[in-house]
């Protein structure tokens, strides 16, 4: 099994972390915005832990490194709660329908990142991911405002994956995510004012019980802590964009232990299995397609 083989692999395992955030959603009882809160606050706090007893430095060889990666904390406060407010204003599938887009918009962002060419599969395969979202959810697009809040949190994931592919190039990604979960804990802080002007808002629920301290503590130390780190440090060697392309997985696999967790309320009908086709068929051309780009361009340089 060759390195690229193996880091697919993982990457397919995090993606199933991230599926079941969804059943850990409806545990906990909680509105959306505090429970990220109280997500990225644990979050901070376990990988300060982390960080410290692997003895690794703190300090970035830039400054205005820190402000970049506090920074792009604030862009994934931003794309969590955009992708709240979007289910609020519309429903889940015309959310998850706009968040397809994610790695639409990385294969046009990640080449002007790095200065390249955007390759036309990569759209192609991305078109074909978000086709399968669509068939899914049986998705009808009535829901305008909810649609575009979901397309703008899409652009913005498609953003911090980007930067942090570059990021990983230089730093630590434990150390990268813990700067970038203070600064999503601060964002959303300063966030909570403009939330309590919301219509249906009537204050901030901060006091969870025992059990969403339990279901929160899974939420923040393994789907964040463990599996959005190793996703950074994934990104030292994959793309941006084959990351995002396979995390349109994500509904699949939530939906998938939604099934298992609460079989009295979920089902899968035709479209489910449609739509998981072609989201696969796109994830899984996309390295061999890549390799077989690889391999001509390795065979055209040598016969120059």
């Amino acid at each position: 099994m060759t390195q690229e083989t193996k880091d697919f692999a993982f990457l397919h395992f995090i993606v199933l972390i991230w599926g079941f955030t969804a059943i850990l959603g409806v545990m906990i009882d909680l509105p959306s915005v505090e429970m990220v809160f109280f997500r990225t606050l644990i979050a901070s706090v376990g990988l300060l832990v982390l960080v410290y007893f692997r003895k690794k430095s703190f300090t970035f060889h830039r400054r205005k490194d820190y402000l970049v990666i506090l920074g792009t904390g604030g862009l994934i406060a931003a794309h969590w709660i955009l992708f709240f407010l979007s289910a609020r204003v519309a429903n889940v599938s015309v959310c998850l329908a706009g968040m397809a887009t994610c790695s639409l918009w990385t294969s046009i962002l990640e080449p002007i990142a790095y200065r390249r060419k955007v390759k036309a599969f990569e759209v192609i395969l991305s078109v074909i991911a978000f086709i399968g979202i669509v068939v899914i959810y049986n998705v009808e697009f009535d829901y305008f405002l909810g649609l575009v809040l979901a397309v703008i949190s899409a652009f913005i994931s498609a953003w911090f994956t980007v930067i942090n592919g570059k990021l990983t190039k230089r730093y630590d990604p434990f150390v990268i995510t813990f700067y970038e979960m203070i600064g999503a804990t601060l964002s959303i802080a300063l966030f909570f004012p403009i939330y309590l002007q919301l219509e249906g808002v009537s204050g901030l629920a901060l006091s969870p019980t025992l059990a969403d301290w339990g279901y929160l503590l899974i939420l923040g130390l393994v789907c964040t802590v463990y599996a959005y780190s190793y996703s950074v440090k994934l990104m030292q060697r994959l793309s941006a964009f084959s990351v995002n392309l396979t995390v349109n997985l994500e509904p699949v696999y939530g939906i998938v232990m939604a099934l298992i967790f609460f079989p009295e309320t979920e089902q899968m009908t035709s479209g489910f299995y449609l739509g998981t086709g072609l989201i696969l068929t796109s994830v899984l051309l996309y390295p061999l397609i890549n390799k077989a780009m690889k391999r001509k361009a390795l065979e055209t340089d040598n016969l120059r």
